[in-house]
């Protein structure tokens, strides 16, 4: 993970097929045991559901979960491809000023920031693929939501809509 002027600097990139973990063959006590997460088949990081609630409508997203600093790093970094309902988050603890590039991105991207309170504080939107501007939160974030550029215009999500993962 980079540090640019004290904040955390993080390269995104995408191309999400999502995979699914099954039971396979497991007893009935098993079976009742809650399931596994979902494991993305190319970064091997955990897919979790997210949603965002914007005018009393959820949208449902299915997400990789970034947790650790090399993860975080390298992001979404030299993916060609990503579905519409799908993405990266990258969990902020404690919550933080953020700021991520585009070094080594080949889609572009809608960089979402959320705010501690887990409202969006603001959207970079259509983040051009290769570019190293710093593209900045408005404030601490618990969390940064990556997204196919131009999918929150799409869906009309904008800064105060509640985002849960």
């Amino acid at each position: 993970m980079k540090i640019w002027k004290g904040m955390v600097v993080v390269g995104a990139a995408a191309s999400l097929a999502l995979g699914a973990c099954g039971q396979g063959g497991a007893s009935n006590a098993e079976a009742k045991s809650p399931a596994a997460p979902a494991t993305h088949p190319i970064s091997g990081l955990p897919v979790v559901p997210l949603t965002i609630t914007h005018a009393g409508k959820a949208h449902r997203f299915r997400v990789e979960l970034a947790r650790t600093g090399p993860e975080q790093e390298k992001g979404l970094m030299f993916r060609t491809s990503m579905g519409p309902d799908e993405g990266m988050v990258f969990p902020m603890h404690p919550p933080r000023p953020a700021s991520f590039w585009m070094r080594n991105t080949v889609i572009g991207l809608d960089l979402i920031f959320v705010g501690a309170d887990g409202r969006i504080l603001n959207i970079a939107a259509k983040a051009i693929p290769y570019d190293e501007t710093p593209l900045s939160s408005a404030g601490p974030v618990k969390g940064v939501l990556e997204l196919n550029a131009g999918r929150a215009a799409e869906l009309g999500i904008v800064p105060g809509d509640v985002v849960k993962w």
